[in-house]
């Protein structure tokens, strides 16, 4: 591991390790007894962590049994409400996706958690998985669904328990919540995508943005467009210019390039002091991953489109990337995002998770953030705009001085308008 990569976690965790727990091998240790840990140990170590279960069952001294699920369709509004036998209920703001994987929430998903004890939520979790063979379902085709009805779980567990969906996962180590602005144009024109960028950023009290480098071949009908020459080339430098040194800036390739070509602009964002490299070249083509990271020291991220804990326990384990970005509704969850980011946290490495979710992803993903010791210092927010209704009376929801307070109040922390609510109807097949 580069000195480069090792600086970018000791920033990122120097606030946040005197409140969690201590890294089992810190960025040095690994450094100066890399010899003497092979790579078997280390698999074992992270298998470790992913026995353990996260959810936090001792908070709940009676069982918590799971009578319905209903989900809810309005417009292009998904809702998920939850019921447990005695009458408690726990609601959460469904993925756009759904209304492409809607037949698999009501046939593949939904069924098992009927009657479940949701204190096991840890192993309802990993058993939907294998059930009815939805392992044949991988990604989000299978993750969104499970994920959408694991927040609604948690969302009824918080109000049981009155704790917040972070305090139900873990200890809170992050009440506030750095942002950065991810924006995209990556198919515009040089000066267009330019203006563009800064046309977003004014419209947020921020210090630190994403940039798209490379192309995108799933917007185009050629499979190896290249766009404009050299545009990535002059844009990296560009934005640095426009906002200085203050402003922390990242770039994203989305799995664009090869991986000589990666080296070659991940120099680039290295001499213009980019913090991180986000998906250089194909997210599941490790080898290539981990090329890319040992040719550059700017710290490499990874792990949006990962559905699988072996990919990430591959990367971790073989030193490929420095920021795991599980998606916490592709990935299946905040239990299963929760474990990546403890696996990560045993090496010295930091988590940034990646956001979806058009309604409210925003704020599922600062409640997960406030959970992990490891968090990285800014994270995605597309902006703060919901087409969901709410109240939220223990944080402004606004980002304030590059912060979003986290909510406090019990499970998801809001209260959706119940107008709203009583709009959507139940999604049947």
């Amino acid at each position: 591991m580069n000195r480069g990569r090792r600086n970018f976690i000791s920033k990122a965790m120097c606030g946040t390790l005197i409140a969690g727990a201590a890294p089992i091998y810190s960025g040095h240790e690994l450094m100066a007894g890399e010899n003497l840990v092979d790579l078997n140990h280390k698999y074992q170590i992270l298998d470790e962590i992913l026995a353990k279960p996260v959810f936090r069952r001792e908070l709940f001294p009676d069982p918590v049994i799971i009578e319905s699920i209903g989900l809810l369709k309005y417009g292009q509004s998904f809702l998920c409400l939850v019921r447990e036998k005695n009458g408690a209920t726990g609601i959460s703001v469904g993925h756009s996706d759904l209304k492409n994987l809607y037949p698999i929430f009501l046939n593949k998903v939904q069924p098992f958690f009927i009657g479940k004890d949701a204190r096991l939520l840890d192993d309802i979790i990993e058993r939907v998985y294998i059930y009815n063979l939805n392992f044949r379902h991988n990604g989000i085709s299978i993750g969104i669904p499970i994920a959408t009805i694991e927040f609604a779980i948690l969302d009824m567990m918080g109000k049981i328990s009155g704790k917040s969906l972070g305090n139900l996962i873990g200890d809170i180590h992050n009440p506030e919540v750095g942002v950065y602005i991810a924006t995209e144009f990556r198919e515009k024109p040089l000066d267009e995508h330019l203006a563009l960028i800064q046309e977003t950023v004014s419209q947020y009290d921020v210090d630190a943005l994403k940039i798209k480098v490379g192309y995108q071949h799933a917007w185009t009908k050629e499979l190896y467009y290249k766009g404009p020459e050299g545009k990535t080339e002059k844009l990296i430098p560009k934005v640095r210019e426009i906002y200085g040194s203050q402003m922390a800036l990242y770039a994203d390739a989305n799995g664009y390039y090869n991986v000589p070509d990666a080296i070659r602009v991940g120099k680039i964002l290295e001499e213009y002091k980019y913090e991180y490299f986000e998906e250089p070249v194909m997210f599941d083509h490790f080898e290539d991953i981990k090329s890319v990271a040992d040719g550059l020291k700017i710290p490499i991220a990874n792990g949006e489109q990962d559905y699988s804990f072996y990919n990430f326990r591959w990367l971790i384990a073989n030193d490929g990337i420095e920021i795991v970005q599980p998606d916490n509704f592709y990935f299946g969850g905040f239990i299963r995002s929760m474990k990546v980011a403890q696996m990560a946290h045993a090496f010295g490495k930091s988590c940034v998770p990646h956001m979806s979710g058009v309604g409210l992803g925003y704020l599922y993903d600062i409640h997960f953030v406030s959970a992990i010791p490891n968090a990285g210092e800014h994270h995605e927010t597309h902006g703060l705009k919901s087409i969901v209704p709410f109240e939220c009376t223990t944080s402004p929801l606004k980002i304030e001085n590059g912060k979003i307070k986290v909510p406090t109040g019990p499970g998801l922390g809001i209260t959706i308008d119940p107008d709203f609510i009583a709009k959507h109807q139940e999604v049947k097949l």
